[in-house]
């Protein structure tokens, strides 16, 4: 038969029997988060693999945006040397009846002297209107405001009948305008005394 359970209440005195009132501190009110797991040293199990896949993504599309400024670059790099290439080729191509007409005016030499001076003068305003079409202008004016930014001076003249501060004479032509210039013009100044 079985026992019935006794009460042991009565057993203890009556301080054991209330519980404690400020012995113990009070329990944290629960969180939000949730515990520890299962594998409570590593952490969650998911967390690590998502963050590693995370990584995994990110360092794959730097290296991809890595090669694709490289190929960018390179692209670039062969594009620059075709247009080189291309824009001496027009140049060079510009340039070759001006050597005809200078070889014709050599084979006229023996011939007729004059001609030859002609020739020469016609070769030249062939040379000036090639590089003008390739946006380089022949600057050789006199009695025009000496500009630092258009001419080189190489000397000073005295000239009673000339402006002060203006072109006397032009010894060397120069091309292009002062933000495209291939050369300035070598010039002497006027001056008064």
């Amino acid at each position: 038969m079985p026992i019935p359970p006794q009460d042991r209440s009565s057993d203890l005195p009556p301080e054991a029997a209330a519980p404690p009132q400020g012995d113990l501190p009070e329990p944290a009110p629960p969180s939000t988060e949730s515990g520890p797991g299962p594998d409570a040293a590593t952490g969650p199990a998911g967390t690590e693999d998502e963050y590693a896949a995370a990584l995994a993504e990110v360092e794959d599309r730097w290296r991809r945006a890595l090669a694709d400024l490289d190929n960018l670059r390179k692209r670039h790099a062969r594009e620059l040397d075709r247009e080189r290439g291309a824009e001496r080729a027009r140049t060079a191509a510009a340039f070759l009846p001006v050597i005809d007409n200078l070889e014709l005016a050599l084979g006229h030499a023996a011939s007729d002297s004059g001609a030859i001076v002609e020739g020469i003068r016609a070769v030249r305003d062939q040379a000036v209107s090639v590089l003008e079409r390739l946006g380089y202008e022949r600057h050789a004016e006199t009695g025009v405001p000496f500009d630092p930014s258009l001419h080189e001076v190489v000397g000073v003249v005295q000239d009673p009948d000339a402006e002060p501060n203006t072109v006397a004479q032009v010894l060397r032509p120069g091309y292009g305008a002062a933000e495209r210039q291939l050369r300035p013009a070598a010039v002497t100044v006027a001056k008064r005394e």
